[in-house]
Formats: structure tokens, C-alpha cells, sequence
């Protein structure tokens, strides 16, 4: 289609300059005719002019005849008072021509050159009323005509040559068309092989950006971008499905374990009672994992929508100091509070991104150390809440993804606490959910948690 898109528009260029060189020569032409059939009426008229007296009528051929020397291929025909035929050229034959018949009924209106063809000659004449220099006579008739067989000629040849070029022009194009746009459309040939090279497993395949004309390297770096996002998608994915796999295998196994033990043979009341607990305690924590994959779908999906109510911040975190006391004095740590502020959001989800954050905070605080709660009210009139302890730095490699689910620190990826590696998931949920944004940073023997709140309600 390209081809044929160039091809035609390069043939409808081709045909509108043939037919515009025609025209403007075959004009030339024309305007040197006129030109010409002018200047020799003039000549004629400067002729007549001369002529005083009737006697005189006879000097008329002689003065035309010295005055049209050099000037060949006109023919020229004069006639004078009552018809009188005052000069004809040899080779005037105006007979039947519209010039004669025009002349004979009496001129009159705009002076007006036409093309008569007669005996396999083409004409271009005009007729024109002189005055005689005569007093009381009518205007002589003067009809007079140019050969204009050598133009015809020299257009028809033109024009035969212009169709030919044209012709030949097309073929060309076409063909420099069809290479131009196969040699142009080679990367995108190269880009759609790629696209069909590519699955779950080749998601690391990419363009060479150096193989890529200029106008296609926008193209190029914006698909090797998508590619580089999606690997890291699957990537995450595959580790999301490992995780939960790893996740709900021990809990389970944890269920089939201790339930096959309690029948491998009889026992008391107290004793299946005991192995009933354990394995409530078990579907508790897969009930805790389903409820927090299911909230982080919706949350992915847009359908977590939350009330709008004012959050004191300050009040929120003692609560969940006081909830977490007993952990804290087991662990040997402390909790400080600094500072007051309060939001527009739903408190219970509010509470839970807190407590979440306190949760990992204790859980990774050292020994006689404390952890640091601030809310801070900067003058863009944001919202900051601060969460601070005290610890092992975290690698850069490891800051980005600790919000990824069910990613922990540690390569084994081994359960080291209750958790199940969604905390930090749903924090980020719930404070995206606020239209607010969350990072973490590690240095100097401290890791932050920074929440950002907007300053005006969510949408």
C-alpha cells in the first residue's frame, strides 16, 4: 500500500507538470503569434496611411512588398474600397476561412485571432479595419495569417516526449518506491519478528537501538522500555505465585501433619481437643492471608473506596502503643511519639497502614533502643507521619521491592514471624487509596518509613 500510495502520487506529480510544460509552451506559441500578427498589422497600417490618393491604391503592393522583407511564412490580403483586392500575398487563400467570412459581413467588436486548418497547413490569422489616408473612403479590410505548422509540430513532439518520460517516470518510481519502502520498513520487520519471538520465557530479548533509523528510535526505546517493564512484571509475578505457594504450603502441611498423627491411633477427649485448637489456630492464619490477598485485589482493581472522617493521628498511634506495649517490653523496646496532625480518610484503614508499620518496626528495632513516631505539618499543608527504628541498614537492592508482596529481606525467603509478607503491601494500598504516597530509606543504622497525606480531602 505504500508503494502504491508513493507511486500514485508521484505519477499524478509527473502528469500535472507534462500538462503544465504543454500548456505554458503551446501559450508561448500563441503570444508570439499574436506578437506577430500585430506588429504586421501595424506595419500595414503604417503602409496605408501613406496612400493620399486614389492613384496611389496601385503603390499599395510595392510599398507591402518592400516593407515585408524577412518576414516568410505570412500571408497577407487587403481589401480596399467597393471589394478592390489592394494586395494578396501568393500564398493568401482565405477562402471560406471565418477571418473572409467575418471581413465580408463587416467587422465589428473586439479584434480576435483564430486557427484554421486548409490543404494540410494550420493558420493562425486575425483581420483588422485600416484607415486609408484618404478622406472619405471606408477602412480597408486586412486579413492576415501565420503558418503555424512548425509549432504544431514541435508540441505534438513535446508532448509525445512528456507521455513517454511520464510513462517511463511511473515504471521508476514504482520501483524506487517499492525498494525505498522495503529498505524503510525493514525495522519495523525486525520489530515485529521480536514481538513474535517473545513469550514468558524470552521476556528478555530487546532491540538493538543502533539498528534502528533515527525516526523509529523513539519507537524503539519506548518498546524496550515496555519489554523491560513487563520482564519485571513476570518477574514479580512468578515470585508473587512462588511466595503464596510457599505460603499456604506450610499452613496446610502444618493442617495434614497434625491431622494424621491425631488419627494414627485413639485418643482422648483432651487430646483431640488440643489438636483442634492447633489446627484452628492455623485456618486463623490462613483466614488473615485470603482476607489481606483479597483486600490488596480489590485495592489493585480501584474498588477500595474510603470514608471520609477526621483521623487524629496522634490519638490513632498511642492506641496501638498501648496495643503494643506488651510486645515492645518483651522485645525490649521503646516507642516515642513526637508531634500532632490530623487527616481526612477511614480511620480503621488509617489505623491498620500505622500499625503495620509500628508491627515491622518493633519486630526489627534493637534491644534498648526506640522506635520514633513524628507527624509532622510542613507549609504545603501535607500531612507527614514518620516511622523510625533503630536497626540493621536494608540494601539499596531491597528498598525498592519491601512494598512487593510477600518479599522479605532475607534470600532464603524462610518464615521468620507470624507474618506473611503482605504488611507493607497493604500499607502502601491503604495510603494510595488516600491519594497520599509512602517510601522507605535505610542509613546510618536507621530505617524510615515516610507517609506523605495530601493536603486536600481524596476524591
Amino acid at each position: 500500500r505504500l508503494t502504491l500510495f508513493f507511486s500514485t502520487v508521484s505519477t499524478a506529480v509527473l502528469l500535472a507538470v507534462g500538462y503544465l510544460v504543454g500548456a505554458l509552451v503551446e501559450s508561448h506559441f500563441i503570444e508570439q503569434d499574436l506578437n506577430e500578427l500585430d506588429g504586421t498589422i501595424e506595419l500595414v497600417g503604417t503602409v496605408l496611411a501613406k496612400v493620399h490618393f486614389r492613384s496611389d491604391l496601385d503603390l499599395v503592393p510595392q510599398l507591402l512588398n518592400d516593407a515585408l522583407v524577412g518576414f516568410p511564412g505570412l500571408s497577407i490580403k487587403i481589401i480596399g474600397p467597393e471589394g478592390r483586392i489592394l494586395f494578396a500575398s501568393s500564398d493568401a487563400a482565405f477562402a471560406d476561412s471565418p477571418i473572409e467570412n467575418r471581413a465580408n459581413k463587416g467587422l465589428s467588436g473586439q479584434r480576435e485571432a483564430v486557427v484554421r486548418e486548409s490543404g494540410g497547413h494550420a493558420f493562425r490569422e486575425t483581420v483588422a479595419a485600416l484607415p486609408l489616408g484618404i478622406s472619405g473612403i471606408p477602412p480597408a479590410k486586412v486579413l492576415v495569417a501565420v503558418n503555424i505548422d512548425h509549432q504544431r509540430d514541435f508540441v505534438t513532439a513535446l508532448r509525445r516526449i512528456l507521455w513517454l518520460s511520464i510513462a517511463a517516470g511511473m515504471l521508476l518510481t514504482g520501483l524506487l518506491a517499492w525498494i525505498a519502502a522495503r529498505r524503510g520498513l525493514e525495522p519495523i520487520r525486525r520489530i515485529a519478528a521480536l514481538a513474535h519471538n517473545i513469550s514468558a520465557s524470552r521476556l528478555d530479548e530487546r532491540l538493538a537501538l543502533d539498528q534502528v533509523p533515527p525516526e523509529l528510535s523513539d519507537l524503539a526505546s519506548a518498546l524496550n522500555a515496555m519489554l523491560a517493564r513487563l520482564e519485571d512484571s513476570f518477574r514479580r509475578l512468578s515470585d508473587f505465585s512462588s511466595d503464596l505457594a510457599h505460603e499456604l504450603r506450610t499452613p496446610v502441611g502444618n493442617l495434614v501433619t497434625e491431622t494424621e498423627v491425631a488419627l494414627s491411633r485413639a485418643r482422648s477427649a483432651d487430646e483431640y481437643r488440643e489438636v483442634l485448637y492447633s489446627n484452628l489456630e492455623e485456618y486463623h492464619r490462613l483466614s488473615r492471608m485470603i482476607g489481606d490477598m483479597l483486600f490488596l485485589a480489590k485495592a489493585d482493581n480501584g474498588l477500595i473506596v474510603p470514608q471520609q472522617e477526621r483521623v487524629d493521628l496522634a490519638a490513632e498511634t498511642q492506641g496501638l502503643f498501648t496495643f503494643y506495649d506488651a510486645l515492645a517490653e518483651e522485645k525490649g523496646v521503646g516507642m516515642v511519639l513526637e508531634g500532632a496532625g490530623s487527616i481526612l480518610g477511614d480511620r480503621l484503614m488509617i489505623r491498620r497502614a500505622i500499625s503495620n508499620l509500628l508491627s515491622n518496626a518493633l519486630r526489627y528495632t534493637l534491644r534498648g533502643k526506640s522506635v520514633l513516631v513524628s507527624i509532622d505539618l510542613p507549609a504545603s499543608g501535607e500531612t507527614w507521619l514518620v516511622i523510625e527504628n533503630p536497626g540493621e541498614d536494608v540494601a539499596p537492592e531491597h528498598l525498592s521491592r519491601l512494598f512487593d508482596r510477600f518479599y522479605r529481606v532475607d534470600a532464603s525467603r524462610q518464615k521468620t514471624s507470624d507474618g506473611a509478607g503482605l504488611g507493607l503491601a497493604i500499607t502502601k494500598s491503604i495510603v494510595e487509596a488516600h491519594q497520599g504516597t509512602i517510601m522507605a530509606s535505610s542509613a546510618n543504622g536507621a530505617t524510615r518509613f515516610e507517609i506523605r497525606f495530601p493536603a486536600a480531602a481524596p476524591a
